[in-house]
């Protein structure tokens, strides 16, 4: 393979106007450009892109914060991340932090060595005020899970207005008995939809019932059975159940249909996210969508603006309910 000495004795230039032809700058006449680019072609010179980056003091990687690589919710946001990413020329890596603050450190440090250009944070687990000294100097933007007041410029949903939506609608079709499944409330988006769905109870003065609000320290399909489980041996169990996330939603319809119930003829079910799976589901699930992918596509754009040294603004993204088998029919 040629180097870029061959090419400046083939076009007969310096090594630095070679340099300078490879970079884009203007200081080079039209006509050493082309004599130039005529000796890459000819050479088959192809640069090496990390020399490039190290003297323009840039990586182009962005990395991307995500608590559990397992969540399908990820996916489609990271399918929009890479798209843009890859347009303009930049590389991803995801990294699983598994709410560990040493793995995170050892992310932060890639950005702080300038290993890494910018990150992506969707971790709600995230340490905020080490991701916040971070923002002071490097660029960061928060994808879906954001820290109110962090300064940290942020895309998301009215989490708030999206848990109001899906209650409503349960409200609307009959039911007054209505349970949360809700996870741990450290996180501002679970502090959301759970005012959300009081809201929506307030609104039709509708009185809250304590037990029929169930916690659980993750969202996955397990802990999604675990209450249900809590809710069905309740002795007024409710008739209808709203949770945070379609995984959530999915283990409580499974453990439904343990219990020889049927859905949503004795129980109702509202999940929160659209993921692939809750088209799937017996009865298919209803369930709120976010623009996972525009999420995404977003995130990045906002990065690279951020980068840029553009002033970048927050934005609320819209929400859409989507109803499905689990709340149709006639409630009686």
């Amino acid at each position: 393979m040629a180097n870029i000495q061959e090419v400046a004795k083939q076009a007969r230039v310096s090594v630095a106007t070679v340099s300078r032809v490879l970079n884009g700058q203007n200081t080079v006449s039209e006509k050493t450009r082309k004599k130039v680019e005529e000796a890459i072609k000819k050479l088959n010179y192809e640069p090496s892109m990390l020399g490039r980056n190290l003297r323009n003091s840039e990586s182009r990687l962005f990395l991307i914060l995500i608590p559990s690589i397992s969540n399908p919710f990820y996916l489609e946001i990271i399918k929009g991340i890479e798209a843009v990413a890859i347009s303009q020329n930049y590389n991803i890596l995801l990294c699983e932090t598994d709410s560990n603050p040493e793995r995170e450190n050892i992310y932060f440090d890639l950005v702080r060595k300038k290993m890494a250009d910018g990150i992506i944070s969707m971790d709600p687990t995230v340490n905020i005020e080490t991701l916040k000294n971070l923002s002071e100097n490097h660029a960061i933007i928060q994808c879906s899970e954001y820290e109110e007041g962090s300064g940290i410029p942020y895309v998301t949903i009215d989490n708030e207005d999206a848990s109001y939506r899906a209650v409503k609608h349960l409200i609307q079709i009959g039911h007054k008995n209505i349970a949360l499944i809700n996870s741990d409330e450290k996180y501002l988006y679970a502090r959301q939809r759970k005012m959300g769905y009081i809201r929506a109870l307030e609104e039709y003065g509708i009185t809250l019932n304590s037990q029929f609000i169930i916690l659980t320290q993750h969202l996955g399909f397990e802990n999604g059975q675990h209450a249900m489980k809590k809710l069905l041996n309740l002795h007024d169990r409710p008739t209808a159940v709203f949770a945070v996330s379609d995984l959530l939603a999915i283990g409580a319809l499974k453990e439904i249909h343990a219990s020889r119930l049927h859905v949503p003829s004795d129980i109702a079910v509202v999940g929160f996210d659209k993921i692939d799976f809750s088209n799937m589901t017996n009865p298919t699930l209803t369930t709120i969508a976010q623009p996972m992918y525009k999420m995404g596509t977003v995130a990045v754009k906002m990065l690279i603006d951020k980068m840029n040294g553009k002033e970048v603004e927050s934005i609320i993204l819209d929400h859409e309910l989507v109803v499905r088998e689990s709340t149709s029919g006639q409630f009686i």
